[in-house]
């Protein structure tokens, strides 16, 4: 953790300036201590809700990372739900729930100062990728008490990630109280179709979440290679609804190499089935989000992970 940025932080209990003190971070006021583990900062306990998350990250740490597929993916998805330039010197991102660190490798790209954290020890595996770069500010900690400094992030990005915590509109309106004023939110979040809830996962999933993770992957390493050329055979014929007709997801699409397609599908059928929450929510509902934080310059549509919603705070 770099001592510049240490500033920016506070502690999560009373919202009071911390210090350095031995490898951990104490509070200047209710003298709470947080350890610093492996040079990250840690604000939550070690295991919570989204310890599958923690799991399938340290497992798959490189598998979605663009610099180890060759492919632009994670690029391309973030520039284009974001809109954002691709050089940002001198602002500051919040990125919120960064897993592996797929989108945290690009935003590290752009030479702003990344401030990233997740809930689970996928923290470990975004360290692991990305600490090579200077100007990233990583840690673990709850989306609904941030331990930064409100109002101070010209921009604030969350992907993937708001479906999977136990309310989605309370961490939205949490990450909101982050962007400074004319700064910008940007999220994407399962989208509530009546074709996105006829999947498998919305049928298999009360018996997999109960699961033990471990056993959970141990199934799904098994299964998918018999799976797979099926699927991929279905998704060539029949396109996105073909794809849907297996109870794994596979992306040949995206032009990955069928070994690396085959780990994809792992990391990702896991993914579909571990969560212990999965709220997809609707066009209308992500409006009404940002109608009630009262942000302006709102567009709110269908993205290629679900709903894409960005606006800004007024100045």
């Amino acid at each position: 953790m770099k001592p510049e940025s240490i500033k920016i932080f506070q502690c999560p209990n009373c919202h009071q300036e911390l210090v350095l003190i031995d490898s951990k971070l104490q509070c200047s006021h209710c003298k709470s201590m947080y350890p610093l583990i492996n040079n990250i900062p840690r604000f939550v306990s070690q295991s919570n809700y989204a310890d599958s998350f923690g799991y399938q990250w340290n497992i798959h740490r490189r598998t979605q990372m663009d610099s180890y597929t060759g492919l632009p993916i994670s690029r391309n998805r973030l520039f284009e739900v974001t809109q954002w330039p691709e050089k940002m010197l001198g602002q500051k991102i919040l990125e919120a729930g960064s897993g592996a660190g797929r989108f945290t490798e690009v935003l590290l790209g752009t030479e702003a100062e990344i401030f990233s954290f997740d809930y689970s020890s996928a923290v470990d595996a975004n360290w692991a990728n990305n600490k090579q770069f200077p100007n990233l500010n990583l840690f673990q900690a709850d989306i609904y008490n941030i331990p930064l400094k409100k109002y101070s992030f010209d921009k604030v990005v969350c992907l993937g990630v708001l479906q999977h915590t136990p309310d989605p509109e309370k961490a939205f309106k949490s990450l909101a109280q982050y962007v400074s004023p004319g700064g910008e939110l940007v999220i994407d979040v399962y989208e509530k179709r009546l074709i996105s809830l006829i999947q498998w996962k919305y049928f298999l999933r009360p018996l997999t979440k109960h699961m033990s993770k471990q056993l959970l992957y141990k199934v799904i390493e098994s299964v998918v290679p018999l799976l797979l050329p099926l699927s991929i055979f279905l998704r060539n014929v029949a396109g996105r609804i073909g794809a849907r007709i297996m109870p794994i997801v596979e992306y040949s699409n995206l032009g990955l190499p069928y070994e690396l397609n085959k780990q994809w599908a792992i990391l990702d059928t896991f993914d579909m089935y571990a969560p212990a929450y999965d709220y997809p929510q609707s066009i209308f509902t992500v409006k009404r989000w940002f109608r009630e934080v009262g942000f302006v310059n709102v567009s709110v549509r269908s993205g290629p992970n679900g709903v894409v919603g960005k606006g800004s705070r007024p100045n």
